[in-house]
């Protein structure tokens, strides 16, 4: 099963779910700046990495997790992408999964200050107060996901 998590930039809200997900940084508690910034790709992509799936890591049941960043293309990118997978023959191997509906405002201004315009400094600490502030719609986003993928599985 190859699952892949996608938002605008491919920064942060999915690079959280996908680490979330491979277990990076645990659900229990609110991740510190210093672990966020310690996944990979964690507020570090640049304008190139836009439509690149990029791998993140296997989880504990042999799935391969993915993120990406597709900028506007918003339902339309999952469509596509299963589109191309059912015609590989590959359909029920992928779970795409948006995240960008777990944005928040925080979220959206902070990364845009940071990736888009960069002004790392102030954009990180708003930022950061938007990821902690979503943290837990992505846990529950994530734990939704590795259920579908340990049915779909079977």
């Amino acid at each position: 099963m190859k699952v892949i998590y996608h938002c605008y930039g491919g920064a942060h809200s999915s690079v959280i779910a996908a680490a979330l997900h491979l277990k990076i940084i645990g659900k229990e508690r609110l991740p510190t700046i210093n672990e966020m910034m310690a996944i990979p790709y964690y507020d570090k992509t640049v304008n190139g990495d836009f439509g690149s799936i990029r791998f993140m890591g296997i989880d504990d049941s042999g799935n391969e997790v993915y993120v990406l960043g597709k900028k506007s293309m918003g339902d339309k990118y999952t469509k596509i992408l299963m589109g191309v997978a059912e015609i590989m023959g590959a359909g029920d191997q992928i779970i795409a999964i948006d995240c960008l509906n777990r944005v928040n405002l925080s979220m959206k201004m902070g990364g845009f200050l940071s990736r888009r315009i960069g002004l790392v400094f102030p954009g990180r600490p708003v930022l950061f107060r938007g990821t902690r502030k979503a943290f837990m719609t992505l846990v529950n986003l994530v734990e939704t996901v590795r259920l579908k993928s340990i049915n779909k599985c079977r």
